[in-house]
Parts: structure tokens; C-alpha cells; sequence
């Protein structure tokens, strides 16, 4: 039988989590571990024992280090993993924090908050990689106020009207992203909730319109996003030798 393989996920926020992902992880033999930001100490944690660490999305910036200094301790165990080229996966906060551990400067975004579901563009390169199956959606979800410069040494993969840096790669294994592909369309109602001191802040923004905007593209994203997640797997375990 094939040896298992470990995944950690730091979670800000406990709604929202892996989704879509999971599933194809728990098929491909992974076993999952989610660590609470805040609450487990990350500082004490083996940052390159796994084979694959995820770091999710929350409502704080990756700069607030003097509110929230467990942020510390996250650049620092991916840090460790980008000079080591370990697998690893941010999406959305995660993303930030990661092109902060690579040295770009992340920082609120000029344009406002992007919230909702929209569309974004593949680049050329974008296309030929991971998030291919993307390329003919109309809309993925956003949830974000905070963007970042493209770090150096990275690849562009995906951009939106209102932002350019919306994906990235990095070496072989490193894959950050702003949006959020992973969401299950079921599980949004509790982002509705969570989230509604947020939602309420944007103009012309509300519960209901993200409701209607989850109905029309929600499973169409679970889908598509099952596909990128088996694509960009097959990458990481290719390169890691470890199928």
C-alpha cells in the first residue's frame, strides 16, 4: 500500500476551511490537519515535516503583526518551506502571506474591497498551468481588501478587472491564490453570517446579491476547481517524486 501523506491547514477563521479541497486530498491518500491560528502554537510546529501545508483565508491583514502576532510565526514556517521548495498552498490571506514571506509588500488595496463573484483572466502562462480548468469560467468568488505586488522570482498566473495580482506561482510547488476556489456553495451561508459587519461596510454589497451570484456560478466552481486541484496535485507529487 502506498505510505500515507500529511497535510496541515492554518485556519483563521473556522468556516472558512479547505472545502472542495479536501475531498480530492482525502482520495489522493492525505492526511488532514487543521491547526487554529491563534490558538495552536505555530512556533512549535516542524514546518518542513509535512508534505503539504495550506494556509487559509481570514478577515485580517498579513501585516498586523502587533494585533495578531501568530502572523509571525506563519511567515516563518513558510520561510522555511519556500527555501526548502516544500509543497505549499495559500489562498487568500494565505496568498498575502506569502508573497510576504517572499519579500513583496502587501498592503490595502486602492481600489476597494473586492467582494463577490467575478470574473478573472488567466496569463499565458496561467493557462498552461494548474488553473487551466478556469479558463472558460464566468466568475470565481472574491473576498478580499487587501492586495500585493508580484513577488520576485514568481509567475503571474490570473488577474481581475479591479486587481492585477490575483494568482501566482513559485518554483515547482508553491501556488497562492487570492480568490477562492475551494468554497463550497452550500457552506457561503455561513460567510454570509460571519462576514455580514464586512458585507455591510461595502456599497451596493449585500447577503442577497452574493446569494444570487453563489446560485448562478457556485457548483460550476466546485467543479472546475476539483479539476485544478488534481492538476496542481499531480505537479507537486511529480516533482516531489512521491506519487
Amino acid at each position: 500500500m502506498p505510505q500515507s501523506k500529511s497535510a496541515i491547514a492554518i485556519r483563521h477563521v473556522a468556516f472558512e476551511d479547505l472545502g472542495s479541497l479536501a475531498e480530492v486530498l482525502e482520495s489522493r491518500g492525505y492526511k488532514i490537519e487543521y491547526l487554529e491560528a491563534g490558538l495552536d502554537d505555530l512556533s512549535t510546529l516542524d514546518s518542513l515535516q509535512p508534505d503539504l501545508a495550506v494556509i487559509l483565508g481570514g478577515p485580517i491583514g498579513a501585516y498586523d503583526d502587533d494585533d495578531y502576532p501568530f502572523l509571525r510565526d506563519e511567515v516563518e514556517l513558510l520561510t522555511h518551506r519556500l527555501r526548502a521548495a516544500k509543497a505549499t498552498l495559500g489562498i487568500c490571506l494565505g496568498a498575502q502571506l506569502i508573497a510576504r514571506a517572499l519579500g513583496a509588500k502587501v498592503y490595502p488595496g486602492e481600489r476597494g474591497k473586492e467582494i463577490g463573484w467575478f470574473p478573472i483572466q488567466l496569463s499565458e502562462v496561467g493557462r498552461n498551468s494548474a488553473l487551466r480548468p478556469l479558463a472558460d469560467t464566468d466568475a470565481v468568488l472574491h473576498w478580499h481588501g487587501d492586495t500585493f505586488d508580484l513577488p520576485v522570482g514568481c509567475e503571474p498566473l490570473a488577474s481581475s478587472a479591479r486587481y492585477e495580482n490575483q494568482a501566482f506561482s513559485y518554483k515547482q510547488n508553491v501556488l497562492a491564490l487570492q480568490f477562492h476556489p475551494e468554497v463550497f456553495a452550500q457552506n457561503l451561508e455561513r460567510w454570509f453570517i460571519g462576514h455580514t459587519c464586512e458585507i455591510g461596510s461595502v456599497p451596493g454589497l449585500s447577503a442577497a446579491s452574493l446569494r444570487q451570484g453563489t446560485q448562478q456560478y457556485g457548483d460550476l466552481l466546485q467543479a472546475q476547481a476539483r479539476l485544478l486541484w488534481g492538476a496542481w496535485l499531480d505537479q507537486i507529487e511529480s516533482a516531489s517524486g512521491n506519487p
